[in-house]
């Protein structure tokens, strides 16, 4: 089924630095919608490194639209990964374990857009002052998600410590497990 929504606000939370355009031939690949039966890839990473201080980024991001049709509030949340901003500087060379770094850095945007979905299901917006309301609940939910992605990278040494990384992992599959109500 597919609703109309009028008016439509689109708003994107990145976490991840930009990448600087580059001239190219084929149009970047789509964007990767969050799924637990579709693992990233290295070839999911296509871009160039930006930096020399890490092997690999994930840039991933929480897309929200919301709306009201007949003053009745709807809301998509969505995590997803985008391959022409994501990058790995060896692929060939690039451990399991990084790649294994990286999928969390994207299941952790899962969790997060899974909090933002259950956050719009309990809360009641007037869809006359929509947007302000939305804005700051999305501050507050980007503000947490990257607090948590900038822990994570901390915690772990940017996967390099294998005890905290497993950690994570289960962390995080734990609270993906916790929010499962809330999975699209």
């Amino acid at each position: 089924m597919s609703l109309s929504f009028a008016p439509v606000w689109l708003l994107s939370l990145l976490f991840s630095a930009p990448v600087a355009p580059r001239a190219q031939a084929v149009p970047p690949a789509p964007k990767l919608e969050w799924s637990a039966d579709r693992l990233l890839t290295w070839d999911d990473f296509r871009a160039r490194p930006n930096t020399d201080r890490l092997a690999a980024l994930t840039s991933s991001t929480i897309d929200a639209t919301i709306g009201c049709v007949d003053y009745q509030f709807s809301g998509q949340v969505t995590a997803v990964f985008t391959p022409s901003e994501s990058w790995v500087r060896n692929a060939k060379g690039a451990t399991p374990a990084l790649l294994r770094h990286e999928q969390l850095h994207f299941d952790l945007t899962e969790v997060h857009a899974r909090l933002l979905r259950q956050k719009l299901t309990l809360v009641k917006f007037d869809c006359l002052h929509l947007q302000p309301a939305f804005n700051n609940l999305t501050k507050v939910a980007f503000l947490t998600w990257q607090r948590d992605e900038a822990r994570y990278d901390q915690e772990t040494n940017h996967g390099l410590n294998a005890a905290k990384q497993q950690e994570w992992d289960q962390k995080i599959q734990q609270r993906l497990q916790a929010l499962a109500a809330y999975a699209k």
